[in-house]
């Protein structure tokens, strides 16, 4: 079977055989700058060089994401039913009170995305992070694709491989139509809601979503949690319609920081009078914490001796940066060997590698997290060195590479391309492996705000 690694190259000749595309690149980024990939009223950064994943790949990530999600579920389920399991995960009181609140239907966790660093030469993997229904980046993914499937790069490439992008819209419709029929409370006709805090919000994917809902026959809006109010009986929107199922896209820190205002939600569910779909208790998998639960003896107990494998070998060492529960001199002295991260947060929101610091910076950022000066937990996590891969960055950053060092001049950059680090999103509708958030950055940390970009997701169904 024909690597990744080789794929892309064949990728690069291809594009390298036409001069360049610099036609199919111009087209690329036209149509990004009009796309709906916005993230916080900004187009994101994407390549026109796609992620080419072969066969075996693909399924590596299947394995992963549905083995993970399994544990998962059996991880919540045992902790809303066992009261001395709950006392390992040191959460706010409300947020125990959500992860307790009735569910009403079938799927324990309904949407996950799981982030996962995958060497795709050897296929050793190790999870980076795991989130719940807050997971964005499925719009990102289609507007990318469309933006590059109709340069001459892809058409002669496609020309000679059987490709397959990821389809994430109506495979999710379909998935929650289909939960919401186990809701112990549904009813004939349904209306239904995709609600967040829309001023953080990734409403531009909201609004493609509700179209798809739509096309499947079911009226969909986009509503602010704050809008929501509740008779007892009825959930309303903010215009007075009446919601019987919810796709939570809210996270839970959202939820407390406007706990007063959510509360018209929160009755409702605790009444069943809405299937929120997921549930609060997906929290648990999204906060961080997760990492040394899974290790805990009080998990390993009810997991299998093949799913307690799995945990030490996808999971890296992960502990709350405390002098009770970790080395704090070690994580000092050794600041290339970790990261520390929050246990809760999204948006890679106050995430640091110690390859990226310098020792004065990491003792100050130690200083600054640990023992809980910061207000709020933090972990220090085993940095894993991610796979590289060769690509081309957005035309905004070529120069700024060319300076760090990365490549001698923008024009080998986009002809050979550079090396760049790889995070790959796992989606899972309700435990099923649907597709790719393929990511990329030039740093230890791979985000948006650290020079990050999303590459289209494609995958090589060639057999050989």
């Amino acid at each position: 079977m024909i690597s990744d690694a080789m794929l892309t190259q064949e990728y690069f000749d291809t594009m390298n055989s036409l001069d360049g595309d610099l036609a199919g690149k111009r087209s690329a980024r036209a149509y990004m700058d009009q796309s709906s990939a916005i993230v916080h009223h900004r187009v994101v950064g994407a390549s026109f060089i796609p992620r080419l994943y072969n066969d075996e790949v693909w399924e590596r990530f299947r394995f992963i994401s549905e083995t993970i999600h399994t544990i998962l579920c059996k991880v919540i389920e045992r902790y809303r039913s066992d009261g001395s399991y709950r006392t390992i995960f040191d959460y706010d009181p409300r947020l125990v009170e959500l992860i307790l609140l009735p569910r009403g239907y079938d799927a324990i966790l309904p949407f996950a995305r799981v982030d996962i660093f995958l060497n795709e030469d050897t296929l050793e993997s190790a999870f980076c992070e795991l989130n719940g229904d807050g997971s964005a980046g499925l719009n990102e993914d289609r507007e990318i694709v469309h933006s590059i499937e109709g340069s001459e790069t892809f058409t002669r490439f496609a020309a000679h491989h059987q490709l397959e992008s990821c389809e994430l819209f109506k495979s999710w419709v379909a998935e929650f139509i289909a939960i919401y029929e186990t809701f112990k409370n549904k009813v004939a006709h349904p209306r239904f809601a995709i609600c967040d805090y829309l001023d953080v919000g990734v409403v531009d994917e909201f609004r493609i979503f509700s179209e798809y809902f739509e096309e499947a026959g079911y009226e969909c809006v986009i509503a602010d949690v704050r809008d929501l109010s509740f008779d007892g009986t009825v959930l309303r929107d903010g215009n007075g319609q009446q919601i019987d199922a919810i796709w939570r896209r809210c996270v839970t820190n959202d939820v407390l920081e406007h706990w007063d205002e959510s509360q018209e939600l929160i009755s409702a569910v605790r009444a069943q009078a809405v299937a929120l779909i997921g549930a609060f208790s997906g929290h648990i998998v999204h906060d961080k914490q997760i990492f040394e639960a899974l290790k805990h003896p009080l998990t390993k107990a009810f997991l299998s001796d093949e799913e307690n494998a799995f945990i030490e070998e996808q999971i890296p060492a992960t502990h709350f940066l405390t002098d009770e529960d970790c080395d704090l001199a070690a994580v000092r002295a050794n600041k290339d060997d970790w990261i520390i991260k929050p246990t809760d947060n999204y948006g890679a929101a106050d995430v640091y590698a110690g390859k990226a610091c310098s020792e004065e910076e990491w003792n100050a950022l130690i200083d600054r997290f640990a023992n809980g000066a910061a207000g709020a937990p933090f972990l220090v996590q085993r940095y894993v060195t991610p796979y590289r891969t060769k690509t081309i960055p957005p035309a905004a950053d070529l120069e700024w590479l060319v300076e760090q060092g990365f490549a001698t001049s923008v024009e080998e950059v986009e002809r050979e391309g550079v090396l760049y680090n790889n995070i790959s999103g796992l989606y899972l509708y309700n435990g099923t492996f649907t597709g790719v958030f393929s990511r990329l950055g030039p740093l230890p940390e791979i985000s948006k705000e650290h020079h990050g970009m999303t590459a289209a997701t494609i995958r090589v169904r060639d057999r050989a």
